[in-house]
């Protein structure tokens, strides 16, 4: 008897759950469609920030730099960790059972990149 053949002579029938879902790569490509534009956005709007404080000087120039080194560290670690969400919404199985991980990964991605700039904005003590 070969080492692949079973018992009962019959093959095992696989699950709904275990087949492959031809949809798979919608889901990333749309929140790769939506993510990388948002997240260019938020790194150009954060990039241009310091010009907000051209004309300060003294304490103010102070404070805002400080506040903006702060702000610009968090908006690079939220991009960074949109990035990786959109590389696991890539890397999940293309299968059925794994569809909602899938979405749920692909929804996370623009969100951080929201809730990073969202924190950005406010972290900053503008002039």
């Amino acid at each position: 008897m070969s080492e692949n053949s079973h018992k009962g002579g019959s093959t095992m029938a696989t699950t709904p759950a275990h087949t492959s879902d031809p949809r798979a790569w919608v889901a990333p490509l749309i929140s790769t469609i939506v993510t990388l534009p948002m997240g260019l956005v938020a790194l150009f709007i954060g990039g241009l920030t310091p010009m907000a404080c051209d004309s300060c000087n003294g304490a103010a120039a102070d404070r805002f730099h400080a506040s903006f080194t702060t702000a610009w560290t968090v908006l690079c670690i939220g991009l960074i960790l949109a990035l990786i969400v959109l590389v696991a919404a890539w890397a999940v199985p293309h299968q059925l059972r794994y569809a909602a991980r899938r979405v749920g990964l692909a929804l996370t991605a623009p969100a951080t990149v929201m809730v990073a700039f969202v924190a950005f904005m406010a972290l900053v003590d503008w002039p």
